[in-house]
């Protein structure tokens, strides 16, 4: 019986992720924001210093997106009736732009891919739960945008 229990225990384990990506809109939207600005934030950053044209054309592209999306998330949010707050960046978030600013040089470069590749994989995970599950029909539509999106710059990361 305990060694049915133990694969059962991680099978929930496992599939807790899953529900825990079930927000509210407000919830969505803020994380959404977040998210964004992080993106952002961080490319500016990288972009003052970075002598690599991979990590400078990355960097760009992301601004581009990430400003593209949060319009995206603001229009869907005026639709579904949600008042949009300034976007605000998580305790954690803050603390990687804050070790990106004390890093320089290569290890700057090096640091700014790896949370890239952090952040997007939470951006997937937040953009797919919502699509999937959502409450909000607009913003739904916007996370089922976006995810592909966030997809591609996966993708491009690992090729990178």
């Amino acid at each position: 019986m305990m060694r049915f229990l133990t694969p059962m225990a991680a099978t929930l384990l496992v599939a807790a992720p899953a529900v825990a990506q079930t927000v509210s809109p407000a919830t969505y939207v803020a994380k959404a924001g977040a998210s964004d600005r992080f993106e952002m934030e961080s490319s500016r950053l990288v972009l003052g210093s970075t002598k690599d044209p991979k990590v400078r054309d990355f960097a760009n592209q992301m601004i581009a997106d990430h400003t593209q999306s949060t319009q995206q998330v603001k229009a869907a949010a005026k639709q579904a009736g949600i008042t949009v707050p300034p976007p605000k960046l998580e305790p954690m978030q803050a603390k990687n732009v804050a070790e990106l600013r004390r890093a320089t040089g290569t290890a700057r470069d090096q640091l700014y891919m790896q949370q890239q590749r952090t952040a997007h994989q939470m951006a997937l995970d937040l953009h797919q739960g919502y699509a999937q599950n959502g409450s909000s029909a607009p913003l739904k539509a916007v996370a089922a945008q976006i995810t592909p999106v966030v997809q591609s710059h996966m993708q491009h990361l690992t090729a990178m």
